[in-house]
């Protein structure tokens, strides 16, 4: 059982600050200030079209561009001939880009490429791939032209991300057939040799993987906690003799068991 946080992404290259985030948005940055990619998200900008400039450079550097490093392919390395599944508050579908099965994977949080109602009107998302692609391709002085501003096919209200941030996240169809792939798995596994590896999961969201696989190991004598984490690889006192700590890049910590 996979759990994977933002970690696995940093590891793999895709960084939200420094080099890479300078060569894309430099002048998002020169303009606004903005010091990351995650901050530039909710920056109020004044208009869509530049909100829209702002996002279809960051979905696509970070969705439909493969990771510069290998380390989900790496991953999947060691996995693939296992009973495994992936629960992942990552959005940027790097582990499918990588040859994932998607049939073992849950998207939590959402998905970088879809879209959903900004006011959702029903329960339903969008591909968004062509239309960011366009996007990106003519946008001039951070701003995309007018027409390319989405709006909802349903009601006409403006779309928005399918990230989850508030109340107003859309939990589609596929989302819901998912969780209940994530549910299935646990209960097949109920009680038996389990390992529940845990990488790049930092405080932010705890309660979407680190803690439920702290409480799954304790609950179960057979499972096995595996945290690899740069930072913050550790473990409760209780789950001593259960758990492996790992406190090293992810991607080395991976090809040197490869």
């Amino acid at each position: 059982m996979i759990g994977a946080g933002a970690g696995l992404s940093t590891s793999a290259g895709l960084s939200y600050a420094g080099e890479r985030f300078r060569r894309y948005f430099n002048d998002f940055i020169e303009k606004y200030h903005i010091s990351d990619l995650y901050s530039g998200g909710f920056y109020p900008f004044d208009s869509l079209e530049e909100y829209w400039a702002w996002w279809s450079r960051h979905i696509f550097y970070n969705r439909y561009v493969d990771a510069p490093k290998p380390v989900y392919r790496n991953l999947l390395k060691l996995v693939k001939d296992k009973d495994y599944f992936v629960l992942t508050t990552n959005v940027d579908h790097q582990f499918q880009r990588a040859g994932w099965d998607k049939k073992r994977l849950f998207y939590t949080q959402g998905d970088y490429g879809l879209w959903q109602c900004s006011q959702p009107c029903c329960p339903k998302t969008y591909d968004n791939e062509e239309p960011m692609r366009r996007m990106v391709a003519e946008q001039k002085d951070m701003r995309i032209p007018a027409e390319l501003v989405p709006h909802c096919p349903v009601c006409g209200r403006p779309m928005t991300m399918n990230l989850r941030s508030d109340n107003t996240f859309v939990e589609d169809a596929g989302w819901h057939a998912a969780a209940e792939r994530y549910a299935v798995f646990l209960r097949r596994h109920e009680g038996l040799q389990t390992v529940f590896l845990e990488l790049g999961v930092g405080g932010n969201t705890p309660a979407i993987i680190k803690y439920p696989f702290w409480n799954m190991t304790k609950a179960n004598p057979k499972a096995t906690y595996i945290c690899i984490n740069e930072r913050e690889a550790f473990a409760p006192s209780e789950l001593q003799k259960q758990a492996l700590c790992i406190q090293n890049d992810i991607g080395q910590v991976l090809e040197d068991i490869l």
